[in-house]
């Protein structure tokens, strides 16, 4: 009984914060093993549901970090990531 009351004190930015937090301790170990992986404009494009023009102009408006490799340019997946929830952040403080 005394879990239920709990539950009702806990507002609800603070229950979706704990979610959150338990969610990404979940999925750190498989996370982790994608921060590395390098992605090409095309490949970003299509998981983002954009065209690469889009991705090009992210890139040269800095709002994604890339690197090239000879005549090919490459974006981390820490890079993607961290662009999303930058993002998202913005979106919920105005």
């Amino acid at each position: 009984m005394t879990n239920v009351t709990q539950v009702h004190n806990v507002s609800k930015s603070e229950l979706f914060q704990y979610l959150e937090d338990v969610i990404e301790k979940k999925l750190a170990p498989l996370t982790a093993k994608n921060q590395e992986e390098k992605l090409s404009v095309k490949e970003v494009a299509e998981e983002l549901g954009v065209v690469e023009l889009t991705i090009h102009n992210y890139i040269k408006k800095g709002m994604l970090p890339a690197y090239k490799i000879g005549r090919r340019i490459f974006i981390n997946r820490s890079a993607i990531d961290h662009a999303l929830k930058e993002v998202k952040s913005l979106k919920h403080k105005r």
